[in-house]
């Protein structure tokens, strides 16, 4: 039988306060903070920002987030929705560029039955795919395997959305902006 060795994830799995800075929603405080490539906050706009998910179904698993606070997504503004869009736009690009994946799968986790665990704050998921991966581990084994280190995506994905027409890099090197 194969194992899957990975002792440098206990250290997470066992942290008592899951998000010490959070006082009341983790996507509404999170592009306030310092440190955005810490944070895992890559590019954003005046609407939405992307981030990568911290336990990941594939390399570039990412969220793009719009930065109003709400769980349905009919609350968006044309505007909100707009800008959103644009931000998915650029990050299939984006992970096009860096991660040459053969698809993806996207979508959004409405509502509490719908399995997402923050329902409250709308999010879409953006998963690179390849053509024979077939990552069975956390539907059969409720188990995440993380092939990539989040820090090593980050680094591709920012350099693939600074490269596009239209970004901004701050000089600290956190996320790009994109008007």
């Amino acid at each position: 039988m194969d194992q899957v060795f990975a002792p440098w994830r206990i250290e997470w799995i066992r942290r008592e306060d899951k998000n010490p800075r959070v006082e009341e929603c983790v996507f509404c405080e999170l592009p306030t903070w310092e440190d955005d490539r810490n944070n895992l906050l890559v590019a954003e706009n005046p609407h939405a920002f992307v981030l990568l998910n911290n336990a990941p179904y594939n390399p570039g698993h990412v969220m793009v987030i719009p930065h109003v606070h709400t769980g349905d997504y009919r609350d968006l503004t044309d505007e909100q929705l707009l800008g959103h869009a644009h931000l998915k736009q650029r990050t299939f690009d984006a992970l096009e560029q860096s991660l040459a994946p053969d698809g993806f799968n996207g979508g959004l986790n409405l509502g509490d039955g719908a399995g997402g665990s923050i329902d409250d704050h709308l999010h879409t998921h953006i998963v690179p795919r390849w053509n024979g991966d077939t990552n069975f581990m956390p539907v059969l084994s409720d188990t995440t395997v993380i092939v990539e280190a989040l820090e090593e995506t980050y680094a591709l994905l920012h350099e693939a959305f600074a490269s596009q027409e239209g970004a901004t890099v701050p000089a600290d090197s956190s996320a790009v902006q994109f008007t």
